[in-house]
């Protein structure tokens, strides 16, 4: 498993000028990863479904001066191709790029028996955290190839590298997330200026883990400000070359 590099530090203006589109950019690590991205020189893409959510980061990053960000809601549950198509080329025209891509967003689905498990809920967990990613992914390549140096990281669990019991469909979404992102890696490596990979974030506090750990004392939890070094590690250019990797973040 790959960690942030010993005594890494971002420098100020890492992510000068870059255009870096985050979903699930309202709340918990997506909306960490999206103020840290814009705090050290990007253009963010605000993605996700509750966009008074969207409107309370968007003004958070413009009060601490960062570059203006961008507003664009989409429902993953119930986007469809040529909604990640027209969102690409929205980019495109308004952007001329696309430099980086975080896939947050997630569904937890349900903490169940297989057998118990609804279908209903199990293709709307896939459908998010699995087809979203792909159609995302399969819409904005274009887009980043006009990148001098473009990085899509998918967001890993420890559940995703070995199955455990009652994790059902984010167990397998999780897994499959892992497989897409080694699948790319090797298709875009030597064709391409853009490398993929992936971050298992570890137990952060955010509202997805209070669902899944009702019990936890959240503030033993780490917040996800303490794992920004290594998002802005991958979504930089000091991890040009590294593709294909599952990355771990270790606690300080």
């Amino acid at each position: 498993m790959n960690t942030l590099p010993d005594g890494y530090t971002p420098r100020q203006d890492l992510l000068q000028d870059k255009v870096i589109v985050v979903t699930g950019a309202g709340a918990g690590i997506g909306r960490s990863a999206a103020l840290s991205f814009a705090a050290h020189g990007a253009t963010v893409v605000l993605l996700g479904r509750t966009i008074p959510k969207l409107e309370m980061v968007y003004d958070e990053i413009e009060a601490a001066g960062g570059p203006q960000p961008a507003i664009y809601p989409i429902n993953l549950e119930g986007a469809v191709a040529k909604d990640y198509d027209d969102m690409a080329q929205t980019l495109f025209d308004e952007f001329g790029k696309v430099d980086g891509l975080l896939h947050n967003a997630a569904e937890l689905g349900e903490r169940t028996p297989m057998n118990n498990y609804s279908p209903d809920v199990w293709i709307r967990v896939m459908h998010v955290n699995v087809n979203a990613p792909f159609m995302l992914t399969r819409a904005l390549l274009p887009v980043m190839n006009h990148s001098s140096a473009g990085s899509i990281a998918f967001t890993g669990s420890s559940v995703g590298y070995e199955g455990r019991a009652f994790w059902g469909a984010y167990a397998a979404s999780k897994a499959a997330n892992e497989n897409m992102m080694q699948t790319l890696a090797q298709e875009l490596d030597q064709t391409t200026q853009i490398r993929v990979n992936s971050i298992n974030p570890g137990a952060t506090r955010t509202k997805m883990r209070a669902t899944a750990y009702p019990a936890e004392d959240p503030m033993k939890v780490k917040p996800a400000e303490e794992l920004m070094p290594l998002y802005l590690y991958l979504m930089g250019d000091d991890s040009v070359g590294v593709s294909g990797k599952q990355f771990e973040h270790l606690a300080s």
